[in-house]
């Protein structure tokens, strides 16, 4: 199963130069020029970053990026790079407009607690009292669901439902599990409350208060002339979802320099009451090191240094505590820091599915220090042998990329995920007969693993071998009898 599927939508300017390439292991550790408190003096930080941003970018094939920092509770600095759009060659621009994802999140969650201080919401009612019709049919622990679980990411709902109906996988509030479903179910409730669509209720209540005139949840005309289109991991552009209907979780549509001055929000506690502030930043739960999206099962160990506050993931690291999340809408992908002790933080937006590959090193060098969120996130660095492997592929076929890497496959420098994930994109690029090879591969690599025989079942099928189809999917569902997917494509090939 493709479960980026899961992750879609119902989905001063310098152009990007081509530098000689740093040495891959100086970009990775670059020492940073000066430091105070463990964190980049801003003067060091910017200067590494307009050093090592063009050379990433080349790297890891990124068309275009934008960012911004912000020191002592403003923004300090920003600039753009690269290309918006490789067609045209239009450069990213400070007032190009990216989709950035899940970084929708905390915006939409700031929109949240300035309900809670006006009294309108609270965030231990269960938010049944405000939403009288059922949203999850026949499960009575929807009662139990609060605001303050929701943005905690403790409600028992799955990321995204796909096309099965909703379900509470666990007791709401017992643990951590990621869910855009659940940031959606509070939107209905804040439309609710507030008698507006959300995108009405942003505007009047973040946007406009804070100055962010190029933001929305919902696609604006002016976007057109000024919106930066989504790439592929090869650099082809993919074609702009413009939405029309706003997704709390994932439609915001802006600029860095409006998520800076979000940022400098924050950081100042502009519109919010001390405690509510207090509240966001705040550890509400500890995650599961091992998953992000964790429905199946309960955690073996919690996290000592990753966290969930409201609305933001928290990580506790030497140089003090920081407000983080990123952003990934496939060929959109986005990050961001924000250091409250400090009043400092990073912004920065990317047009490409490789985006946060560069991200590791981009906020090293904006903020310093030690970021464990992005182990958790098991994201790819752009020097990784796992986007080597990838690369390979494009440029010397399957069999010449399995034969070169067979000893980072066989240690599991290449993670299931990097061989799932290409293996999908050679099916989408009608490659099927490669696709399949990849898949074959992964089950050799990961037998006890559901999800790679529901992939090459997927491909056998697509190649119109359904014999194997129906033995891939049945093996999925032998290892994994929850997999609703496979259910459904053994019913379809089997013609009942």
């Amino acid at each position: 199963m493709n479960i980026l599927r899961a992750l879609a939508l119902p989905l001063i300017t310098t152009a990007l130069a081509a530098p000689s390439r740093l040495p891959a292991q100086d970009l990775q550790v670059r020492p940073t020029k000066a430091q105070t408190g463990g964190h980049n003096t801003a003067d060091s930080a910017v200067a590494a970053l307009q050093n090592d941003i063009p050379a990433l970018m080349k790297e890891a094939e990124i068309p275009g990026l934008s960012i911004a920092l912000v020191r002592d509770g403003k923004t300090y600095w920003s600039q753009s790079f690269g290309e918006r759009d490789v067609a045209t060659k239009a450069p990213v621009m400070e007032d190009t407009v990216f989709n950035v994802g899940s970084l929708s999140k905390p915006v939409f969650a700031y929109g949240v607690l300035k309900l809670v201080d006006q009294g309108k919401l609270g965030l231990d009612v269960p938010l049944t009292k405000y939403l009288l019709k059922p949203y999850v049919e026949g499960d009575d622990r929807l009662q139990q669901i609060t605001a303050r679980f929701v943005l905690s990411h403790r409600t028992g709902f799955p990321n995204w439902r796909g096309n099965d109906p909703l379900k509470i996988y666990f007791t709401p509030g017992e643990r951590f599990s990621y869910s855009g479903e659940g940031m959606v179910y509070l939107q209905k409730v804040v439309e609710q409350i507030t008698g507006k669509p959300l995108n009405d209720y942003m505007q009047e209540a973040v946007f406009a208060p804070l100055g962010m005139t190029s933001s929305s949840y919902v696609w604006r005309k002016d976007f057109d002339q000024n919106s930066a289109i989504g790439h592929d991991a090869e650099g082809n552009p993919a074609e702009l979802f413009k939405p029309t209907e706003a997704v709390s979780a994932a439609s915001l549509e802006t600029t860095t320099r409006d998520y800076a001055k979000f940022m400098e929000a924050v950081l100042a506690g502009t519109g919010l009451k001390q405690a509510t502030l207090g509240a966001m930043e705040t550890p509400q739960i500890a995650v599961d090191p091992e998953c992000t999206n964790c429905t199946d099962r309960a955690p073996k160990g919690l996290s000592k240094n990753l966290f969930w506050g409201l609305g933001w993931g928290i990580q506790q690291t030497p140089q003090g505590k920081s407000l983080w999340h990123w952003g990934d809408n496939g060929v959109f992908k986005a990050y961001v820091v924000v250091m409250p002790d400090a009043r400092s933080g990073v912004v920065m937006f990317t047009n490409s599915e490789n985006g946060l590959s560069i991200a590791r090193t981009v906020i090293e060098d904006a903020v310093g220090g030690k970021q464990p969120a992005f182990a958790w996130l098991k994201y790819d660095n752009y020097d990784s042998p796992a986007m080597r492997f990838v690369r390979a592929v494009r440029k010397e076929g399957v069999s010449s990329a399995l034969k070169e890497f067979s000893a980072s496959l066989m240690d599991g420098e290449i993670p299931e995920n990097t061989l799932n994930q290409e293996g999908y994109s050679l099916m989408g690029r009608k490659q099927i007969a490669d696709a399949i090879l990849i898949f074959r591969k992964n089950v050799e690599l990961h037998p006890a693993s559901a999800n790679v025989y529901d992939s090459l079942g997927e491909a056998c099928m697509n190649d119109g071998q359904t014999d194997l189809a129906i033995q891939n999917y049945e093996k999925s569902l032998e290892l994994n009898p929850q997999n609703t997917n496979a259910v459904a494509m053994l019913k379809k090939l089997r013609g009942h």
